[in-house]
């Protein structure tokens, strides 16, 4: 579900936008106005949520981007895969269990038993962060 659509020159840095389909983070945007009739023009530089690839995109002013809904959500780890790429976690809330991607950047961090903020965009979901 798209929360709303917004226009280039409305991405500010932190934002959340949809590009070629991905969910990513801004980093920041470059605008400029070409001359005295010309249209203005939009430099994004974005990174993956899910895979920290980079990306750049320039685009006019008036390209429409989508804005996905964030949902953060806690979670309790039940198991860790031997790889360390997935875990298996209880929403806190609902009490459901979920098989869940870990990120990079806490794979080392994530244990049996641990409270984790799990973020759900658009269907794909990753561990965020451990408590």
């Amino acid at each position: 579900m798209v929360l709303k659509v917004i226009d280039a020159t409305e991405c500010r840095t932190g934002t959340v936008i949809i590009i070629d389909g991905q969910p990513c983070t801004v980093k920041s945007v470059d605008v400029s106005k070409t001359g005295k009739h010309g249209a203005s023009k939009c430099r994004i530089e974005a990174s993956e949520i899910f895979t920290g690839k980079k990306k750049i995109t320039a685009v006019p002013g008036s390209t429409r981007f989508d804005v996905p809904l964030v949902e953060k959500k806690r979670g309790q780890v039940l198991s860790v895969a031997e790889d360390r790429s997935t875990a298996s976690i209880m929403d806190l809330d609902s009490f459901e269990t979920l098989d869940v991607k870990i990120m990079e950047e806490v794979k080392n961090d994530v244990e049996v038993e641990k409270q984790v903020e799990y973020w759900d965009i658009e269907g794909p979901k990753a561990i965020m962060r451990v408590f």
